[in-house]
């Protein structure tokens, strides 16, 4: 059987389908046959629990068959070799193309860049390193920095000629390989004290690095809370932005949950070219298989396919 079709009931949420290469999987009725996504929304493992099981391989499978065709994994660092192996595999196997994976988990939040002292700054060209080695595992051309936290005695000026000089170390790093790292600006509200969280500010850190390799992730969640006026701010970085997350605010929830008007923010997007992905960043507003059909369906509402 093909591995995109469904044998659902009419019945309520929750009837049985048979989807995938010989595999049984709950399935809401709401869930009809689909094409992919006309642009690449990227989940994350989890979300999909509720219908394909624990198994990491069982979600991607769950994830195409109702038309997702890119992932994204913060912890893919972490896995052991043998399960980003595995992961991968599954995702070349689905068509499925990899997201962003967190470069510096142990660097993210404190003063390494604002700082810049040298145990600091060696631990993150290190994780740089390491991250290299999981791209080339994982197929992922993406991978995200945070760059920690401000030091409130030191002008801001400084601290972010501090971290133009480590992230052009790490772009001596990553260039060869190809990797991209992507400087995620963080809200004030949720995170507090961070030396990034403005696009502009991002803008002025990745033009002075000068590199193919350190770009902007645009969180339209955060920046919908640190400054709004998305669209303006997505043409003004344009030139230096390579990955965009999404999250409705309030709730940090899915598209049509809160107050952003993805229908013309992914049009205008898919408009001026953008063939990256954009990665599902958020939590889903209801529990159980309801909540994920429920988000399944808000991503058909604004999926811009005109």
């Amino acid at each position: 059987m093909d591995r995109r079709t469904f044998i659902a009931s009419a019945g309520a949420l929750g009837a049985a389908a048979t989807v995938g290469i010989g595999q049984e999987r709950s399935i809401g009725s709401q869930l009809s046959p689909k094409e992919p996504f006309s642009v690449k929304f990227a989940p994350h493992f989890g979300m999909f629990s509720h219908h394909a099981g624990d198994d990491l391989v069982s979600q991607l499978e769950f994830a195409a068959d109702v038309g997702f065709r890119a992932w994204e994994d913060n912890s893919m660092a972490g896995r052991s070799i043998e399960e980003q192996q595995r992961i991968a595999q599954a995702m070349e196997r689905l068509d499925i193309e990899m997201g962003v994976f967190v470069l510096n988990m142990s660097t993210a939040w404190g003063p390494t860049f604002s700082n810049y002292k040298s145990e600091d700054i060696d631990k993150f060209l290190n994780e740089a390193r390491d991250a290299v080695e999981v791209s080339k595992r994982v197929n992922a051309k993406w991978t995200t920095v945070v760059l920690g936290t401000r030091n409130p005695r030191v002008d801001l000026s400084y601290q972010t000629a501090n971290a133009i000089e480590a992230l052009r170390r790490a772009c001596d790093i990553l260039e060869p390989s190809g990797l991209t790292m992507v400087l995620e600006p963080l809200n004030p509200r949720d995170h507090p004290n961070m030396l990034l969280s403005e696009i502009g500010h991002a803008y002025e850190i990745c033009r002075a690095v000068n590199s193919p390799s350190c770009k902007i992730l645009n969180d339209l969640y955060h920046q919908q809370i640190t400054e709004g006026n998305l669209i303006p701010n997505i043409d003004r970085a344009w030139d230096e932005t390579a990955y965009f997350q999404i999250g409705d605010n309030p709730g940090r929830r899915e598209p049509t949950t809160g107050e952003i008007n993805f229908q013309n923010v992914f049009k205008h997007i898919k408009k001026k070219g953008f063939t990256g992905i954009f990665g599902m960043e958020h939590g889903l507003s209801m529990q159980g298989k309801p909540g994920e059909v429920a988000l399944i369906e808000a991503y058909r509402k604004v999926d811009p396919t005109d």
